[in-house]
């Protein structure tokens, strides 16, 4: 079976993945949850589906960090993955002229889409680029955290809540020797 008869279209949302395979014009669909066992029991159903790998296509469009770990899950599976731009599918439903929104329709409507756009495949950053981005963002949270402490010593000086303010000047201390060990441990990441 050729690759634009096997679409997978994966609505990707933080806890659930809602799935849709089109197959021949007609849609087959799965929920499962956004964990590696749903992963798994995505791996099984799709092959259920007794169509080869390589027939297959999956597409999903890229929300935040959720899609990362199916993504990297059906790529090292062998199928084929690709990773998509929100704005394309929301302008290829313009054009579909499509007004019902959920979360299972917008998975067929990603199949679709890949089935008439055929998107370039995805390949995932190496391992030491994954984890790279996954320090620097920990680092950054963490700076936005401190700030946010910042912030409220500023209203608890102005206030006179010095007990408050020792409390939050102790978590900004524990914050910054936190931020130190991280960005030492990223210069440490680098230079390997």
């Amino acid at each position: 079976m050729d690759m634009a008869h096997a679409l997978v279209g994966i609505d990707v949302s933080k806890k659930k993945l809602d799935v849709a395979l089109l197959v021949d014009g007609k849609i087959k669909s799965k929920v499962v949850e956004n964990t590696a066992a749903g992963h798994q029991l995505l791996l099984d159903w799709l092959a259920k589906a007794k169509l080869a790998k390589e027939s297959m296509h999956v597409c999903m469009e890229a929300t935040g960090v959720y899609y990362e770990p199916v993504a990297l899950a059906l790529h090292d599976s062998g199928l084929r993955v690709s990773v998509i731009n929100p704005g394309c599918v929301k302008g290829f439903s313009q054009s579909e002229n499509l007004r019902n929104k959920n979360d299972s329709v917008d998975a067929a409507l990603i199949a679709r889409y890949g089935a008439a756009i055929k998107p370039m495949p995805w390949a995932p950053p190496p391992l030491e680029q994954r984890q790279l981005s996954a320090w620097s963002s920990r680092v950054q949270a963490l700076k936005d955290i401190r700030q946010q402490e910042q912030n409220r010593l500023e209203v608890h000086d102005i206030t006179g809540m010095t007990d408050v303010a020792e409390h939050v000047e102790q978590h900004i201390a524990w914050l910054d020797t936190e931020i130190k060990k991280l960005e030492k441990d990223i210069d440490d990441h680098i230079d390997r």
